[in-house]
């Protein structure tokens, strides 16, 4: 419990970092209290976890010829495919998280999440380490 919290917690960080770092990306955007945009941006990476435990193995899985052909680069593409649909799930419960265009604002927001959590889970003590 206390490791899933944690990935939520990576995650929401990650998503904030991209939505400030990109300009395309709007997270929280119309939330006049600090707490409602907390609760957006914790929302949000809650579904995106989802939909990375979901959907990203069968997306992965189906495009591995891509990825090895582009030596791993097409996982950005995946990942800001994953960003896509949080926005997609988000918008159809109420939360506000808007990406302004698909390729280069997904894209580069998926590779600023991507360096964030690294970061993150670099600092951050493992199982075995506790």
């Amino acid at each position: 419990m206390q490791n899933t919290l944690i990935k939520v917690g990576i995650n929401a960080v990650a998503l904030w970092v991209a939505a400030l770092v990109v300009s395309g990306v709007e997270l929280g955007e119309n939330a006049k209290a600090l707490s409602t945009r907390l609760i957006t941006i914790v929302l949000v990476a809650v579904v995106f976890g989802v939909v990375n435990a979901v959907v990203k193995p069968i997306a992965t899985f189906l495009s591995f010829p891509a990825i090895v052909l582009t030596l791993g680069l097409f996982t950005f593409v995946v990942n800001a495919f994953m960003l896509q649909i949080t926005e997609w799930i988000s918008d159809g419960v109420g939360l506000d998280f808007h990406i302004q265009n698909f390729f280069w604002d997904a894209v580069m927001a998926a590779l600023v999440m991507t360096l964030v959590s690294m970061v993150l889970n670099f600092v951050m003590p493992d199982d075995d380490e506790r």
